[in-house]
């Protein structure tokens, strides 16, 4: 079988909701790292085969294929087709999955994966919501109510499941919180961003500026200014402060066969080394990445010890701290330049931008081998191993 390899990975530095990103269309912003793929790679970008672009809320303005439109709005050439799936909060990690699974297979030899997400333009749900208001209908068929009566699958209740389930305390959380943004903090002012963030020209009232730090990082965060978030709901763990950021963003990745390296002269940055995706549970649903790791493990032959970095979403806080607990994972090598909670979820963005997040970390790091997972709704979970070539 092909190899297939990570050539280059890029990404938007996170938009709060409503903040410095929430002027600008979701298009337009996959448009942009599109174009930052093509300006850092000397290579015929006519050559890709296909774009696959990883989106959960496809309504509005990011819909009749998000992917094809962000295309068509780049510099990338129109004859380039592009595809737009949902795998819920995986779907731009599966995006490189499927490119992956292109090149391997000898189908493809060039394919960009990507996400994109404006969540302050489609709000997360809304495609649902929105469509119920008007008498459409729910998601949730006879069939589907039969098999789990009663049971609205919320990640909210999924989360403090797991905290419970782990035993797992508010200050176990909150400490989490804090590292995250203590971590990402560290990583912005060594300049462990600047070789992943494509930089977004927005308007300000003080005029045009290259949007390039990722908005959601508090600089000043204490352990004191995080516990004392209110609760999420009572009786529970969780807060918005160990919950991960609602976020604008776009992010891509480039995916190609040993042919295409020779072919048009491209340094892979790292192969694939190992790709799996699984489900389990849908009502706890984001406990999947323990189990969905710990089978690409054992199939790729190898021991958590043998990975020098390891990408896990922090959905929420107790997501990654129960993949420690159960791998015996080392938090020295988690997330080690911020997570989600600090830099922002843009849903089915975050795929590619967590790879390219891990990149850097094993640039910075030396390291060989990266892991990346995240729990996706209806209880799925991606993982993906590289090798930093």
């Amino acid at each position: 079988m092909a190899t297939a390899y990570i050539v280059d990975a890029v990404r938007t530095a996170g938009g709060r909701r409503g903040g410095k990103l929430a002027g600008v269309h979701p298009v337009d912003l996959g448009a942009a790292v599109f174009d930052a793929i093509a300006d850092r790679n000397d290579f015929d970008t006519s050559a890709i085969d296909d774009v696959i672009t990883g989106c959960v809320s496809q309504g509005g303005q990011q819909t009749m294929d998000l992917g094809r439109n962000a295309v068509l709005a780049s510099k990338l050439p129109d004859s380039i087709p592009a595809v737009t799936i949902d795998r819920q909060c995986g779907s731009s990690q599966q995006a490189m999955m499927f490119a992956a699974q292109a090149v391997m297979s000898g189908t493809q030899d060039i394919v960009l994966a990507s996400g994109i997400e404006s969540m302050t333009r489609v709000p997360m749900g809304s495609v649902a919501t929105l469509f119920m208001k008007e008498g459409l209908g729910n998601y949730k068929s006879p069939r589907l109510e039969e098999k789990f009566p009663g049971i609205m699958f919320s990640q909210f209740a999924g989360a403090e499941m797991i905290v419970k389930k782990h035993g797992f305390t508010k200050d176990d959380l909150d400490a989490f919180a804090l590292a995250s943004h203590l971590r990402a903090k560290a990583a912005t002012e060594a300049g462990h961003f600047q070789n992943e963030i494509v930089g977004i020209e927005i308007e300000t009232p003080e005029g045009k500026e290259i949007h390039l730090v990722d908005e959601g990082i508090r600089f000043d965060a204490t352990m004191e200014s995080i516990a004392g978030v209110k609760l999420l709901q009572e009786g529970g763990a969780i807060t918005a402060a160990t919950s991960s950021q609602i976020c604008d963003g776009a992010s891509a990745a480039l995916i190609v066969s040993e042919q295409a390296l020779k072919d048009h002269g491209l340094t892979p940055r790292a192969r694939i080394h190992h790709i799996s995706v699984t489900a389990g549970d849908p009502i706890i649903m984001l406990e999947e990445p323990l189990f969905a790791t710990e089978k690409a493990l054992k199939k790729a032959g190898m021991k958590i010890e043998d990975i020098d970095a390891y990408e896990v979403n922090e959905a929420f806080a107790p997501v990654p701290l129960a993949w420690m607990k159960y791998l015996g994972a080392s938090h020295d090598r988690l997330n080690a330049h911020g997570g989600a909670i600090a830099l922002g979820h843009p849903l089915g963005a975050s795929g590619t931008k967590l790879m390219a997040t891990l990149l850097g970390v094993l640039d910075a790091k030396n390291g060989k081998y990266g892991l990346q997972t995240m729990c996706e709704g209806g209880g799925q979970a991606n993982v993906t191993i590289i090798e930093r070539l």
